[in-house]
């Protein structure tokens, strides 16, 4: 656990908790908002971010040896978006919600070019089924966008074109083969009950951080979900990516991106499905 502790905050983690508080402080300056509360706000936000994340990669750690690696941390990789979604449900904010998972469609292929040049992977990558691929990428992040371009009374149109294209690109995913199972298990499996329960802790301050950080800088909750979380909680896709570059997994790698992409859509639908119910 220490190593793993040691491990978790990289240069890559310091240069976007810089990009979020200039990100804050730029907007404050912009639109006549509150400087130093604007700073204060942005630190809140990544500290909440930070807790976030760092809850789903010791979960992610714990299982890293089971079959089906790129798939699972698809799933898991998406706590983060998943979070948002119940904070604004909870809200009453559908923009919110929708935000974030939304957001995340457009940085993951993103993160996973970044990541495959860091690493020298970057044919590797390109070779993991390119057509379906391509596709998958295309078509998640312009469903993702639509969403925007459409008015409240369509919302269930969305859905229900979204629900069965995505299944589909879900189910014709490529099948995944197994990887060297690795021995250096750096967090132990009991570490996920507590990683689980500051998950919810985090999640309980999340609204109120971001509504200050708004508030300070004059920057719709929308918009901050949309591009500041949408960035953070991609980090633990990122990492993920880039642990399963260096195993060589690069079919895992690009999984991870196509199965996070699949569930942002699942997310965003299904808090809109939610939403319209209440």
């Amino acid at each position: 656990m220490k190593r793993f502790i040691a491990d978790s905050i990289q240069v890559v983690d310091l240069i976007s908790w810089l990009l979020t508080a200039l990100f804050f402080c730029g907007a404050a300056y912009i639109f006549d908002g509150d400087m130093l509360a604007s700073l204060w706000g942005a630190l809140a936000v990544v500290f909440i971010m930070f807790l976030v994340g760092s809850s789903i990669e010791i979960m992610i750690e714990t299982m890293k040896n089971t079959p089906g690696i790129g798939t699972l941390t698809g799933f898991l990789t998406n706590g983060p978006e998943a979070l948002v979604v119940i904070v604004g449900l909870v809200t009453g904010d559908i923009l919110f919600a929708s935000s974030t998972p939304l957001g995340s469609n457009y940085m993951n292929p993103i993160l996973l070019i970044i990541a495959a040049l860091l690493l020298g992977r970057i044919g590797m990558v390109f070779r993991v089924a390119p057509i379906y691929f391509s596709i998958t990428m295309l078509v998640t992040i312009c469903l993702a966008g639509g969403f925007y371009l459409i008015e409240a009374d369509q919302y269930w149109l969305w859905v229900l074109i979204l629900i069965p294209v995505s299944s589909l690109l879900f189910y014709k995913r490529p099948p995944e083969q197994d990887g060297e199972e690795e021995q250096d298990i750096a967090v132990a499996k009991w570490w996920l009950w507590p990683s689980l329960l500051v998950l919810v802790a985090s999640g309980y301050y999340l609204d109120p951080v971001v509504a200050y950080a708004s508030d300070a800088s004059h920057v719709p909750k929308g918009v901050i979900g949309f591009v500041v979380l949408s960035i953070l909680t991609s980090w633990p896709e990122f990492k993920s990516v880039l642990a399963l570059l260096r195993r060589d997994l690069a079919l895992a790698a690009v999984l991870n991106i196509v199965v996070s992409n699949i569930t942002n859509l699942w997310l965003a639908s299904g808090g809109v499905v939610l939403y319209l119910l209440m």
